[in-house]
């Protein structure tokens, strides 16, 4: 038989955000993704159906749309929701019930009473007792949600009892809103295809990314404040090294001196956490509820900086703790919160994906994981937009990896099975795979990290570094407290993307004439424009340096002049420093005027 495709209500279309836009969890009406996607599953009423959407974008509000219809159709006859933790359980049991379905978020066995239209379990759960949710599936036409389905793949014994427990489930709808995962645990239920390279990636039955979002309005755009500074540390060799964030460093050196930074004694933290309490302020004067969360590393680090955000606001801040049982109470308390002072959170990791805080609008970056599919969870808290204009602020220290994130905001990804059969160094996947394992820990166990990189954090300061927005970088190094700075912090809360772009300009425009008015004598910071002066890996920078070195060797070939000459006149030319010095703008600056002299003889 074919099922015409339905719409769940006449009322459903609707720009993509505004007018009428619904809390998270209550919509009455689809936004234009969501009404799309719909479109998509019921023309071809699929048993497996993935749809990847952008964090904050409605993912919740689809899927329980779509179980409505199917369990008002008779399509299915009952409902169950796998989610990765046990607060995610709850929300989706609770949203599930403010659109009339009705999910038993503590089902442990036995007979399900009548008034349940299903339950809510976790990955782990499942994991338990595979087949006692198998013969639920069997006994009845049953839906089965996978929300955040990459967890399903976080090890072989979880992928394997999904397998088991939901393999004859009438339907199955995955739903995902970041990066897949970084290593090459198949994901139940998920198709692959292989690309051009033989190379086997995800396939989605309907994606809605982060840039479609933006522009539909449904999502915030996202200011990234970036900032770099000098740390000294003692390795476990009794050597004291200094480095500055930003410059290019092994990628042992590049973990130190991270971690020297998000060190709560030295000066970046507290520097940082005043930088971001003054951006919240400032936000808060069009967005009044505003709040903050500080995502730390482990339980000690997230005392002290709750200890600083006292000393800075003279109100303690909520602590979450991943191990402890009243987590759960504290973020709603604090997401429902009408209080002025409930100004900030700070967090062990749970609270970087899918906790649902839409008044999170300033973020502070203060742990040292790495992986692209947490960083996209992370600042998916600050993304999910309540009215047009609202912005979001994200601070995090100078970083290359991150920085690379934080400019690719946009870009979709897909869950890569295959990995390139090559050594480390030419493996994207290979650093982070390690990191993924401890970004996703529900609890902070002792994960021998204190072990591989043994150093004593000596001594930190901060400097204003760079504004990200939008792939592009803006403004001059600036002190802490200075006017610079407060050029950036002050950027009003209620804007449209276009004018934020705008206003950046004009800023960095302000700043660069102010550097100009001052003596040489007087800029003991970096005087120069965040574009010219890339973040680039210690690699990269070797790289850098290698294709110069070619691209002159070419051009002594080309004209005769011996190579000292050449790179003379590179620098009388570009400026700068010799090449084993010069930053990597300064060495593409002297690349692009190479090739323009090779281009000239010919």
């Amino acid at each position: 038989m074919t099922t015409t495709p339905t719409t769940p209500s006449n009322n459903h279309q609707l720009s993509p955000a505004f007018p009428g836009r619904a809390p998270w969890g209550t919509a009455s009406k689809l936004r234009a993704w969501q009404q799309a996607a719909m479109d998509a599953y019921l023309e071809r009423q699929p048993r497996d159906f993935l749809a990847v959407a952008t964090p904050g974008a409605g993912k919740t509000t689809f899927a329980l749309t779509l179980a409505s219809w199917l369990l008002h159709h008779h399509v299915v006859q009952q409902v169950t929701v796998v989610a990765p933790t046990e607060h995610l359980k709850k929300q989706w049991a609770e949203a599930a019930a403010r659109m009339g379905i009705k999910l038993d978020p503590d089902y442990s066995a036995g007979p399900l009473s009548r008034e349940y239209h299903g339950i809510a379990i976790t990955y782990a759960g499942v994991g338990v007792r595979p087949m006692l949710h198998r013969n639920r599936v069997e006994q009845r036409k049953t839906l089965v949600i996978l929300d955040e389905i990459h967890h399903a793949g976080d090890s072989r014994s979880w992928g394997e009892a999904c397998q088991e427990a939901f393999e004859p489930a009438t339907r199955r709808l995955a739903l995902t809103g970041t990066p897949f995962r970084s290593d090459t645990n198949p994901i139940p239920f998920v198709e692959y295809a292989e690309d051009g390279e033989g190379i086997r990636r995800s396939v989605a039955d309907y994606t809605y990314g982060y840039g479609d979002a933006l522009g539909d309005g449904v999502v915030r755009p996202v200011i990234f404040l970036s900032y770099s500074g000098n740390m000294r540390w003692r390795t476990k060799a009794g050597d004291e090294i200094e480095a500055r964030l930003g410059e290019p460093l092994t990628k042992d050196a590049i973990s130190q001196a991270w971690r020297t930074a998000l060190d709560p004694r030295g000066e970046w933290m507290p520097a940082v956490l005043r930088a971001a309490d003054h951006r919240l302020t400032e936000v808060r004067k069009s967005v009044h509820d505003a709040g903050g969360l500080v995502i730390a590393s482990d339980q000690d680090s997230a005392r002290a900086y709750a200890k600083l955000l006292r000393e800075i606001t003279g109100t303690g801040p909520t602590v979450v703790l991943s191990d402890d049982t009243g987590a759960s109470q504290r973020i709603e308390d604090f997401r429902t919160s009408q209080n002025p002072d409930d100004r900030w959170m700070v967090a062990v990791r749970m609270v970087s994906e899918g906790v649902d805080v839409p008044r999170l609008a300033v973020g502070v970056y203060a742990t040292t994981v790495s992986t692209p599919l947490f960083f996209a969870q992370a600042v998916g808290r600050f993304v999910r937009s309540r009215r047009r204009g609202e912005t979001a602020s994200v601070f995090v220290p100078t970083i290359p990896t991150l920085l690379t994130f934080a400019n690719e905001m946009e870009v979709e990804r897909d869950h890569v099975l295959d990995r390139p059969k090559k050594g480390d160094e030419d493996d994207p996947y290979a650093e982070e795979a390690d990191l993924l394992k401890e970004a996703e820990q529900e609890k902070d166990e002792d994960t021998g990290e204190q072990d591989q990189l043994p150093f004593e954090a000596l001594e930190s300061d901060a400097v204003f570094d760079r504004v990200m927005y939008d792939g592009a970088e803006f403004g001059m190094q600036a002190h802490p407290g200075s006017e610079e700075e407060q050029d950036y912090l002050g950027i009003p809360g209620l804007l449209e993307p276009d004018q934020v772009q705008l206003l950046l300009q004009k800023r960095q425009a302000r700043q660069i004439a102010h550097s100009r008015k001052k003596p040489d004598s007087e800029a003991d910071l970096l005087e120069m424009p965040a574009e010219k002066r890339p973040v680039v890996t210690h690699k990269e920078l070797l790289e850098k340096r290698k294709q110069l070195n070619n691209l002159v060797g070419a051009y002594v070939h080309q004209s005769g002049k011996p190579h000292g000459v050449v790179h003379n006149e590179l620098r009388r030319v570009c400026g700068g420093p010799p090449s084993a010095e010069a930053t990597v703008g300064q060495i593409e600056a002297r690349i692009a005027k190479v090739r323009e002299w090779a281009t000239r003889m010919k």
